[in-house]
C-alpha cells in the first residue's frame, strides 16, 4: 500500500496483489511508474509460465556448460526466449527511460549487466519473476473493481411506484423521482432512500449500518436503499434520488478513498534515481579518464568500468526482496491471516491507531439471551412458569431477538400456545387456549397500553446502557417478565486489545448501533475510545480525522466497513461466514479464522520484515561499495565482481528465508 512515506521495499517485484487504488499512479511528475499498465501490456499466464520454465533451463544448461559449448549457447538460447516472453516489453522501456532511471531502467540494466558477465540464467529469471508480480498485482486491482461494480448490480434495479391512478408500476430506480411513492414487500430489498409513509416492518440494516439486530420501522422513520424488508408491507416516500442514495454513496466513497491515495515512490525509485546515475558516472568516468589521470591502458580502464557496472548490478535486491516478502506472506498464511501483498507488510509497522467496528468484528454478530427476570417475586411458581410462556411464543417467531430467547431459554413447556399475531414495530401476540393473551414485546407497546412504570423505564433503560435490547413478556394488564438479549463480545477480543495496546497502539470503536451499546461493549473488551450511531460516512470522517495524527487501520466486516476500510492506512477483514465479498476484496489483510489476534501478529510480521529488508539493503550496499572502491583503485576483476553479486545474493536471501519461521501469538 503506497501513500505519503516512502515504502522500505527495494523492487517492485515485492508488491505483490492488492486492491485498487492501494497504489498510488503519479502521472504528474513523469516518473516511471510501473504502475501505470494494464493488462494489454502484459504477457497472459501462460507465456509467464512458459517464461519461468525456459529461465529454469538456462540455469541448468549453465551449471552443466563446462566443456560443452552446445550447452553454453542453448542457456543463452533459453534464456533470450524467456525474456522475450516474458518481458521484453518492460526491457524496451526501460531502455527508453535510461534518463529517468526508474524501475524498469533498473531491470534494464540488471539483465544487461547479467549477461556481459554470462549470468543470462539469473537475467530471464529476474525478468520473469517481475513481470509475475505485476500481473498478480494488476488482476488483484481488477478484482476490487469488480467487487463495486458488484455491490451496485445487487441493488434492486426496479421500484414499484405508485401512479396517478392507485395502481403501482414497475419503474428503474433511475426514473424514480423525489417524493415518489414506492411499495416494498415482505422479504424484498428497499430500492431507495425515504421514509415509512405506511407500515411497519422490522429492516434489516445489516448492509449499510452493521447492525446485529433487525430496527423496527414504522410511519416517520427512515430507511435506506440496500436494507431488507423483513416482515411487513412498507409504504416509502423517496428522499433521495438512485444517484444519491447512501448505497451509492458506500461505492463512491470507497472509490473516492482509493483515489485519494497519495502516490508514493518506492524506495527503488528514490534508490535508482541516485545510485544508477552515480554508478554510470563512475563507470564512464573510470573508462575515459583512467588512462590520463591513473597510467592505466585503454584496455584496462575498459574492464574496471565493465566490473564496475556488474558489481553495481542490483541483482541481489531484485531477488531477495521479493523472496523476504514471499516467505513473510507464507508464514502469515499459515497462521490464518491473508495478507494481499508485500505493500501491506511495508505499511503495517507505522501504524499508530486501530479502529474497529463493533457488530461482526468485535462481537459475534450473533444475539443471546443475557439475562432474564419477573417483576412478581412472590410467587414462587412464576419464574418457570413465565420461562414456558416465553419459550412457546419466542420459538415461533422469526425474529432474531425472539430466537435467541427461545435458545436461551431451552424450556419444556407446560403451556400451550395458540394462534400468533404478529404485532409490527412491537413484537408478537399470542392467543392461549383460555382466551387470553400473552404479548412478548418492547417497552413501546407497554407505554402504549399504559402498562410501563417507572421501574419498567428505568430497567429497559438500564439495560440498554450495557448493551442490551429488552423484550417484555405481559398480559392485556401487567407485565410479567423481562428478557435482555445482546450480540455477545468475542472470545478472544479482550486478549486482542490488550495486544495491541502492548505494541503502543491507541484502539478506537466505531460503530453504527447506540452510544450505550457501544461504550458498554468498549469497557468489556478494554477500550478507551468508543462512538455509536456512526454512518459508513461517519466512519469515514471519524477515520480521516484520525489519520491526521498518524497511520490508521481499520478492522471490519461488513459493506457498511468497505469506505473505512479503503481510506484506512491498512483494511483488516473478518474472513467468517458473515463476513461480505465487498469488504474481503476492499481490505488488505483478510483474518481468515476472525481471530482479532491476528492484528496485532499483522503488526509484528511487519515491523519484523521491515528490519529484514533493511538489512538486506544494507548487506547488499555496504559489500558493493567495498568492491567499487577495488574497482575504482583497479584491484577488482571479473570473478571478483561476480562474488559481489552472487555471493550478496546469496547472503540477502538466506536471510530473507528466516521470516519462514516467524510464529504469530
Amino acid at each position: 500500500m503506497e501513500h505519503t512515506t516512502p515504502t522500505t521495499s527495494c523492487c517492485g517485484t515485492c508488491s505483490a496483489p492488492a486492491p485498487h487504488g492501494k497504489h498510488g499512479h503519479d502521472h504528474q511528475h513523469g516518473h516511471d511508474d510501473h504502475h501505470g499498465h494494464d493488462h494489454g501490456n502484459l504477457p497472459s499466464w501462460p507465456r509467464i509460465g512458459a517464461a519461468l520454465v525456459l529461465a529454469l533451463g538456462a540455469e541448468a544448461a549453465h551449471w552443466g556448460q563446462a566443456g560443452s559449448p552446445a550447452l553454453h549457447y542453448l542457456g543463452m538460447v533459453l534464456a533470450i526466449v524467456a525474456i522475450a516472453l516474458a518481458g521484453v516489453g518492460i526491457y524496451r522501456q526501460g531502455l527508453q527511460d535510461l534518463r529517468r532511471l526508474g524501475i524498469h531502467a533498473l531491470m534494464a540494466v540488471a539483465v544487461t549487466g547479467a549477461f556481459l558477465i554470462g549470468q543470462w540464467p539469473e537475467a530471464a529469471m529476474v525478468m520473469a519473476l517481475y513481470v509475475a508480480a505485476e500481473r498478480l498485482e494488476d488482476q488483484a486491482m481488477d478484482r476490487a473493481r469488480d467487487a463495486v461494480g458488484q455491490l451496485l448490480a445487487s441493488a434492486p434495479a426496479t421500484a414499484q411506484v405508485r401512479q396517478d391512478d392507485g395502481s403501482y408500476a414497475s419503474t428503474a430506480i433511475e426514473a424514480v423521482p423525489v417524493n415518489a411513492l414506492v411499495r416494498v414487500m415482505p422479504g424484498e430489498q428497499i430500492p431507495l432512500d425515504g421514509t415509512v409513509a405506511e407500515g411497519f416492518s422490522s429492516i434489516d440494516q445489516a448492509p449499510i449500518t452493521g447492525e446485529s439486530t433487525p430496527a423496527d420501522k414504522g410511519p416517520g422513520d427512515t430507511v435506506w436503499a440496500g436494507s431488507i424488508n423483513q416482515q411487513g408491507l412498507l409504504f416509502i416516500q423517496v428522499d433521495q434520488a438512485s444517484g444519491d442514495s447512501l448505497l451509492t454513496r458506500i461505492v463512491r466513497a470507497v472509490e473516492q478513498a482509493q483515489a485519494r491515495k497519495a502516490p508514493t515512490q518506492r524506495f527503488v525509485d528514490q534508490f535508482a534515481r541516485v545510485y544508477t546515475p552515480i554508478v554510470l558516472l563512475l563507470a564512464i568516468a573510470l573508462a575515459t579518464l583512467a588512462p590520463w589521470l591513473l597510467g592505466w591502458s585503454v584496455s584496462d580502464a575498459l574492464y574496471q568500468a565493465l566490473a564496475l557496472l556488474v558489481i553495481a548490478c542490483p541483482c541481489a535486491l531484485v531477488l531477495s526482496t521479493p523472496i523476504t516478502i514471499v516467505s513473510s506472506l507464507t508464514a502469515a498464511a499459515r497462521h490464518g491471516l491473508l495478507l494481499k501483498g508485500g505493500s501491506v507488510l511495508e505499511a503495517a509497522h507505522r501504524l499508530r491507531h486501530i479502529a474497529l467496528d463493533k457488530t461482526g468484528t468485535l462481537t459475534t454478530g450473533r444475539p443471546s439471551l443475557q439475562d432474564w427476570q419477573v417483576f412478581d417475586n412472590t410467587d414462587a411458581d412464576a419464574p418457570p412458569r413465565y420461562a414456558d410462556m416465553a419459550w412457546a411464543i419466542a420459538r415461533h417467531s422469526e425474529h432474531p431477538v425472539s430466537q435467541a430467547i427461545a435458545q436461551g431459554l431451552a424450556a419444556a413447556p407446560e403451556q400451550t400456545i395458540g394462534t400468533l399475531t404478529a404485532l409490527p414495530g412491537r413484537g408478537v401476540q399470542a392467543q392461549r387456549a383460555d382466551g387470553s393473551a400473552l404479548f412478548l414485546v418492547n417497552l413501546r407497546w407497554v407505554e402504549e397500553q399504559g402498562l410501563a412504570t417507572p421501574a419498567i423505564a428505568a430497567l429497559v433503560s438500564a439495560q440498554a446502557a450495557q448493551g442490551r435490547s429488552v423484550s417484555l413478556l405481559s398480559t392485556a394488564t401487567r407485565v410479567l417478565a423481562w428478557f435482555a438479549v445482546a450480540d455477545t463480545l468475542r472470545p478472544h477480543a479482550p486478549a486482542a486489545v490488550a495486544q495491541l495496546h502492548a505494541l503502543g497502539l491507541q484502539v478506537h470503536l466505531l460503530s453504527g448501533d447506540h452510544p450505550g451499546t457501544a461504550q458498554a461493549i468498549a469497557a468489556q473488551a478494554g477500550i478507551g475510545h468508543a462512538q455509536g450511531d456512526l454512518l459508513p460516512e461517519d466512519k469515514l470522517a471519524r477515520l480521516a480525522q484520525l489519520q491526521t495524527t498518524g497511520p490508521t487501520a481499520m478492522v471490519g466486516d461488513g459493506m457498511n466497513d468497505a469506505p473505512a476500510l479503503a481510506q484506512a492506512d491498512v483494511g483488516f477483514a473478518m474472513g467468517g461466514a458473515h463476513s461480505t465479498a465487498m469488504a474481503m476484496e476492499t481490505a488488505d489483510v483478510v483474518l481468515m479464522h476472525d481471530d482479532l489476534r491476528r492484528v496485532a501478529d499483522t503488526v509484528r510480521l511487519s515491523r519484523t520484515t521491515r528490519n529484514v529488508l533493511w538489512q538486506n539493503i544494507a548487506l547488499a550496499l555496504g559489500i558493493k561499495l567495498v568492491f567499487f572502491a577495488l574497482a575504482v583503485t583497479g584491484h577488482a576483476s571479473m570473478w571478483l565482481a561476480v562474488l559481489a553479486d552472487m555471493g550478496v545474493s546469496l547472503l540477502v536471501v538466506a536471510n530473507g528465508l528466516r521470516l519462514r519461521r516467524w510464529r504469530g501469538s
